[in-house]
């Protein structure tokens, strides 16, 4: 899994997280920092000095503790970030604004981190030479109806059309695309605990569905496409999904549910790949790869690729037609066993 950054020692790599004190870049920093790998050093980059803080105590007794650089950094500043990706391999970008319901009523804070802090992340990997640029999405941003799921779009498309504009530079830039992480922070299973202490889970629809991916699933599947990834490609993970009412019962079987309908912005069924990106998607197995048929070098070397098959028209997968839909004995067991929460 993480052959793409097991180098010898004389070509080690260093590698870059945005919103490197996130759920997620906190446990890529780790399975990172827990392998043998030949590693220059790995670079968090956030703008919340006591994450950074907290992080470091975390970590400070590690045996790798001396690899890792805390840069404190907006995405945002251009020239922060730029100066920050000096030297720097790898790019994995996972910094984003992510409240659906905070997006609705905060849009310009949103462009500006999603969209435009996207765009800086892609002009100073440009700027400084960086060889692979991994971006992360979300189900929102396939056809979105969310301010959210708007910008995330609009992430995707940037760090795709990046590969047009690199000119002959050794750089590619593709995105993953995913699900619910399971207990990262404001999704909907840490918000059910803490709602089963009050006696009350609400409910937005018993029959609303999402996908479900682990935290350490994610960091995985990262690792495999920052292997497998040419340049252009959107990497879609093949997930479990469940009811929201079925993974409430889960929780508190005893508690009373009450329904309160949908937040502004929210679907009732999440889409990891729609109907309009139907034929320029692959099932390669264990994921989905959507290329843009415009890069004719990339999409001629899926569709010639034996593992892969080309999607038909009108195919679709969303959280609700999901043949791996989770039930409550496979909640219980699967999904809520094993969560740090």
């Amino acid at each position: 899994m993480l052959n793409v950054i097991r180098m010898n020692k004389n070509n080690s790599k260093t590698i870059f997280v945005s919103g490197g004190t996130g759920s997620f870049g906190k446990s890529f920093l780790k399975k990172v920092l827990d392998q043998e790998v030949s590693l220059k050093k790995i670079i968090v980059f956030s703008r919340d000095e006591f994450k950074q803080h907290y992080l470091k105590n975390e970590l400070k007794f590690h045996k790798r503790f001396k690899k890792i650089r805390f840069f404190i950094g907006d995405i945002r500043d251009f020239r922060r970030l730029s100066t920050a990706l000096e030297g720097v391999d790898i790019v994995i970008h996972a910094a984003a604004l992510k409240q659906v319901d905070t997006a609705e009523y905060n849009p310009s804070e949103f462009i500006k981190t999603n969209i435009l802090g996207t765009q800086n992340i892609v002009d100073a990997a440009i700027a400084q030479n960086v060889k692979k640029v991994i971006a992360l999405s979300t189900d929102k941003a396939a056809s979105p109806i969310n301010l959210y799921g708007a910008t995330k779009l609009c992430a995707e498309k940037i760090i795709l059309a990046a590969n047009n504009i690199k000119g002959k530079r050794n750089i590619t830039f593709s995105v993953v695309r995913y699900g619910n992480v399971a207990s990262s922070r404001g999704s909907v299973i840490p918000n059910f605990y803490e709602q089963k202490k009050n006696g009350e889970i609400q409910i937005t629809d018993l029959n609303m569905t999402r996908f479900n991916i682990s935290l350490d699933e994610s960091v995985n599947f990262v690792l495999k496409s920052l292997k497998l990834s040419k340049g252009g490609e959107i990497f879609i993970p093949k997930m479990s999904s469940y009811e929201i009412g079925t993974l409430a019962e889960a929780i508190a079987p005893n508690i009373r549910k009450k329904v309160v309908g949908i937040r502004p912005g929210e679907k009732i069924h999440e889409e990891l790949i729609g109907a309009h990106e139907a034929l320029n998607a692959f099932d390669c197995g264990n994921h989905y790869v959507i290329v843009n048929p415009a890069n004719k070098k990339i999409y001629k070397y899926y569709k010639s690729l034996k593992n892969s098959s080309q999607m038909n028209s009108g195919f679709t997968y969303t959280s609700s037609n999901n043949k791996n839909r989770l039930s409550l004995t496979q909640i219980k067991k699967e999904l809520l066993k094993n969560l740090e929460l």
